[in-house]
């Protein structure tokens, strides 16, 4: 039986999981059986194993003979349409070879053979139109981010409710305590925090005053904001990112496996071939029948079974080792290209770092009479009501000490300032004092950049500092930072070590920040404040090199760059929709190390592929030369042939070993 597998395979396996911070809407996902492409290999599917059970229960010939035609017929008039299209256009490409050597194998009595590879191939096409409808729903889905309408403010106050693609630019909004912002504008009223992860990266929410940028589909804190319409809807940064996804992914679509590359000139060669041994030995008078037998023993030893055995085994064992250490790699192309990166480009907020704030410096001030544990618990009281993220850390950090932390009374927020309680009956503020060290604009929930204080220590540089207020008089300051993962020193230095460049960070969160997590990771290219389409531009501007680059991150942000990159990688735990749909490969466990034991898998499934196509390339040429010279008997010649895809798809199953994972050579 032959062993030929697809040529061309292509699976949607990301996880569904949404990010934690600023969600679409719940979108619509194509169905399987919704593609006429999954129905006809279902049917071709169904047919031929009736075929086989009646062909192995003996049945009579006629019965699974019919069965079989059937699984020819469905699964087989698509490609072989598209081939004959391609032909119309003076173009020989494989759907049309493999369905011709599918006919040929029925010709010369093997029936069975050629409708398994008739429903291989039909497998193959149907998880390929899966994995493309899967992208397109995902790019689609992100225009949810945007609300369906907006509250416009005309010039005599009067309010209106509109279609957001309607709003034109100079238009005023109205946006209220946790709306969503309805278009990328500027604030003319009114003080509140975004939540604009899904465009920037930062991970916690934005303090927006009047003359601040807002964008659309941010989702707005507890105060509310009057703002002026700056863009076109189909203008906005949202929009430009489901354009550049668009954009992106057709330009990476005619990717194809390295042995596909070579298709259109090995089909040609085969057809005319076979085409010459049939019709030679006619001309010196041989039989039909002894003329059709060789030709037909030479397309099953010419066809591309061994060569194809060749490139898939060792890149699907590579994705199914990758898979059981948490990665999931979605086609052979997919793996194939990872080996082929030679730089990586990581995001910052979600890969790099946790995407979640800790506290790592408490500070009382000389005379306050509070120690650091004082400090934190008096902190945590007054924070100890509120969502904010930074509340939240705060209060982690005390639990964490086993601190008491008392109840706190008459508690409220300011948008932008912080907030306010009574704490065992004294009056406590956490935010930014009135008396603060003047420095750049001011941080989320009040705080102001550590960047900018001259006494700022190597942990708070880039941090977020809040100032802790009793009686109305200064007590002390807590840093905090976006928690950086524990991997992620040595993953950057692992990637540096295999692609002989560090790696580039592009984050769209502020220098300062960048700044502390690059020195705490050994990175020196840092690019940051950078919106979606700028990371996408990134890694245009450094693939224009002649480089490949790998870009790892887990955002909607990061989905342009991830369509651009050569490869993608997203990490899955915290991963938008778009980012898993839009990476070709899925980190699940959210372990950072995981990326260079994949892209050091992906080169051992090189180096394989390799050794496999000079094995089949010399199974093939001597059983060719021993047909065309002398007389193969075609037992013989379909022994040879199955032995070398069988020897082939041996050496390829090696990736499957646990030791395929563990770090070695970079290849």
């Amino acid at each position: 039986m032959c062993s030929c597998m697809v040529w061309r395979v292509s699976a949607t396996l990301a996880p569904r999981q949404t990010s934690a911070r600023t969600q679409p809407a719940p979108r619509r996902r194509t169905r399987v059986l919704a593609l006429p492409e999954a129905r006809w290999a279902l049917a071709a599917l169904a047919a031929f194993l009736l075929g086989l059970a009646l062909d192995l229960g003996g049945a009579p010939a006629w019965a699974h003979g019919v069965a079989y035609a059937v699984a020819y017929v469905t699964g087989g008039w698509e490609p072989a349409l598209e081939g004959l299209r391609a032909l119309r256009e003076k173009t020989l490409d494989v759907d049309l070879l493999m369905i011709v050597a599918a006919l040929g194998a029925a010709a010369i009595g093997q029936v069975l053979d050629g409708a398994l590879l008739i429903v291989i191939f039909a497998t193959s096409g149907a998880l390929e139109a899966l994995a493309t409808a899967r992208t397109a729903d995902s790019v689609r889905g992100l225009l949810d981010l945007a609300p369906a309408t907006a509250t416009r403010i005309h010039a005599d106050g009067t309010e209106e409710t509109v279609p957001a693609a309607g709003l034109a630019v100079g238009d005023t909004l109205l946006i209220r305590p946790g709306e969503l912002i309805g278009a990328d504008g500027t604030v003319l009223d009114g003080t509140s925090e975004a939540d604009q992860a899904t465009i920037t990266g930062e991970p916690l929410p934005v303090v927006k005053r009047p003359g601040d940028e807002v964008f659309a589909g941010t989702l707005n804190g507890t105060g509310a904001l009057r703002v002026r319409v700056d863009r076109d809807p189909a203008d906005s940064v949202i929009a430009r990112i489901v354009t550049l996804v668009e954009e992106a992914s057709r330009t990476k679509a005619p990717t194809q496996l390295f042995i596909e590359k070579v298709e259109q000139r090995y089909a040609v060669g085969v057809v005319a071939a076979t085409l010459a041994v049939f019709a030679v030995p006619l001309a010196f008078g041989a039989g039909l029948t002894d003329a059709l037998l060789r030709a037909m023993t030479f397309m099953i030893v010419a066809s591309p079974c061994a060569v194809v055995l060749a490139t898939m085994p060792p890149l699907l064992s590579a994705i199914a080792n990758a898979g059981r250490h948490g990665v999931l790699v979605k086609s052979a192309v997919a793996m194939e290209r990872l080996g082929e990166t030679d730089t990586a480009a990581l995001d910052k907020t979600g890969t790099l770092t946790e995407g979640a704030p800790e506290v790592t410096a408490v500070r009382p001030l000389p005379g306050s009479g509070l120690d650091e544990e004082r400090l934190l618990a008096l902190a945590a009281a007054a924070e100890h009501p509120s969502e904010h993220p930074l509340a939240r850390a705060i209060v982690a950090a005390a639990r964490e000490r086993g601190l008491p932390i008392a109840t706190a009374e008459k508690f409220t927020a300011t948008p932008g300032e912080g907030v306010s309680a009574v704490v065992d009956g004294r009056p406590v503020t956490v935010g930014r004092a009135r008396d603060a060290v003047p420095g750049p604009p001011r941080e989320p929930h009040g705080a102001q950049a550590a960047g900018a204080r001259p006494d700022a220590g190597p942990r708070e540089r880039g941090a977020t500092v809040v100032t802790v207020h009793r009686d109305g008089v200064p007590v002390g300051t807590l840093a905090l930072t976006d928690r950086l993962r524990p991997d992620a020193a040595a993953t950057t230095a692992a990637l540096t070590a295999l692609t002989g460049t560090p790696p580039v960070l592009l984050t769209g969160d502020n220098r300062h920040t960048a700044a502390r997590v690059a020195e705490a990771t050994g990175l020196t290219d840092v690019r940051a404040e950078l919106l979606p389409e700028d990371k996408a531009g990134a890694v245009h501007d450094i693939q224009r090199t002649g480089r490949k680059v790998l870009f790892v991150g887990d955002g909607v942000n990061d989905a342009p760059a991830l369509a651009a990159a050569h490869s993608g990688i997203a990490m899955g735990r915290a991963g938008s929709d778009l980012a898993l749909e839009t990476a070709d490969a899925v980190v699940v466990r959210d372990e950072l190390a995981a990326v260079p034991a994949v892209v050091r898998l992906s080169r051992a499934a090189r180096r394989l592929v390799v050794q496999n196509l000079v094995i089949a390339g010399t199974f093939i040429t001597v059983l060719v030369v021993w047909d065309l010279a002398g007389h193969l008997p075609l037992p013989l010649g379909v022994a040879g042939h199955e032995g070398s895809t069988v020897l082939v798809g041996l050496n390829g199953l090696r990736l499957l070993r646990e030791s395929a994972w563990r770090p070695g050579r970079s290849g």
